[in-house]
């Protein structure tokens, strides 16, 4: 008999909190349901944060359950509050449209859309009416219980403030899932843990309107074992997009992750079976190097594909060897040119200034096919095309433009 799908979310540690998790077992056996995960078009790609709950719907996709994906461009317009300390900036229909568009494609790299509906929210709440919603859903909604939720206690408490239109977002979240239920059937809804008090307004809407069983359960919000936010790098966010971040680069991103780290992130970003994960949780030491390279290999395969990932495994391998790929970040300048400038512009060094430090302190080396050399002179130039390093993890390719 087949591991029923809850434990197996279980086991990879997406679930955190559960309304009824007896009931929702018993409804995932019964028959194919119909689940939803709203998403935030803030940005015009999805990163690695968003790509948690992605993989849930790919899991219970995989499971015979029926994904939507619910793109927030009604609620975009006025924000969650949630987990923040002050009010969102507000942004412009222009700027929601264009980020849905960049949005969209993406979330075929994981799930089959030939069997996910994708849903606008804004095409149910940008037309209803503030009269008729405050009759029909506001009356349902307690605002003692409100100002007692944690995000808002927190930011009242602090005296942040606290507006109005932010004190509707609630309300908001919790109407679509009651329009999904309603128009889909939808009776599971999933996010991440600071959602928890939107989810249970969202059941108790529709226990009020429609006397139906509905479910939700959260996924832990993704840190490092350090307490660090996950899927920061040096340039910034860790982007799905292959437009913003690079196979090679991806790759890259995994295969320098903590030790205390690798297991678990095998089991959150890779569809790797548990009984495979288990037989890495053993090794030590040097070993856990090939847990790394596993970790990158399955997760860029499942953002970039199989045929890039493997390219990208094979330069990395290449250059941890001390020899070059063509696979491997290359940059293309005129040369000569100066140590300093270089870094900087091939993003080795976040300013000129920076990359000098680093050259004071040894941080800096250069290899032009026999061998890394340290890079002393802060005033030096690169004369021929060689792989500059920074530190022992981060290598470009230098490349007569």
């Amino acid at each position: 008999m087949s591991e029923h799908i809850l434990d197996t979310l279980k086991a990879r540690g997406f679930v955190k909190q559960c309304t009824d998790e007896d009931g929702l077992r018993s409804a995932l056996e019964e028959a194919p349901v119909t689940f939803y995960i709203g998403f935030d078009p803030t940005s015009d790609s999805l990163h690695v944060g968003n790509l948690l709950p992605i993989m849930v719907m790919g899991w219970l996709q995989r499971a015979g359950h029926n994904p939507i994906v619910v793109m927030g461009g009604g609620t975009a317009l006025v924000g969650d509050p949630s987990g923040k300390d002050k009010t969102r900036e507000m942004i412009t229909l222009e700027q929601i449209e264009g980020n849905l568009a960049g949005q969209r494609p993406l979330f075929g790299k994981v799930l089959d859309m030939d069997k996910t509906e994708m849903l606008n929210n804004a095409d149910w709440l940008c037309g209803i009416g503030y009269i008729q919603f405050l009759r029909d859903i506001g009356r349902h909604f307690s605002v003692n219980k409100m100002i007692k939720a944690e995000g808002a206690r927190q930011r009242l408490e602090r005296d942040q403030g606290y507006s109005f239109i932010e004190f509707n977002y609630h309300l908001l979240q919790s109407y679509d899932f009651l329009v999904l239920n309603k128009e889909k059937n939808c009776t599971l809804q999933i996010g991440g843990d600071d959602q928890w008090f939107h989810f249970c307004g969202g059941l108790e809407l529709i226990r009020r309107e429609t006397g139906n069983q509905a479910y939700a359960f959260t996924i832990p919000l993704l840190t490092t074992s350090d307490g660090k936010k996950m899927g920061k790098t040096e340039k910034g966010a860790l982007w799905i997009d292959e437009k913003k971040v690079s196979a090679y680069d991806y790759y890259q991103y995994w295969i320098n992750v903590t030790d205390d780290d690798a297991i678990r992130f095998l089991k959150l970003f890779t569809f790797l079976p548990l009984e495979e994960i288990a037989s890495y949780e053993a090794m030590k030491g040097a070993q856990l190097r090939e847990v790394k390279q596993r970790l990158a290999l399955e997760a860029t395969a499942v953002i970039h594909g199989r045929e890039a990932a493997e390219a990208a495994d094979a330069a990395a391998k290449a250059v941890f060897t001390g020899a070059t790929s063509a696979d491997m970040p290359t940059h293309e300048t005129s040369l000569p040119e100066l140590f300093s400038t270089l870094l900087a512009d091939a993003g080795l060094a976040k300013s000129r200034g920076e990359a000098r430090r680093l050259i004071q302190s040894g941080g800096i080396k250069v290899d032009y096919g026999s061998g890394k050399e340290a890079v002393s002179d802060t005033h030096g130039s690169l004369e021929t095309e060689a792989v500059l390093w920074a530190g022992k993890k981060k290598s470009i390719r230098i490349v007569q433009s």
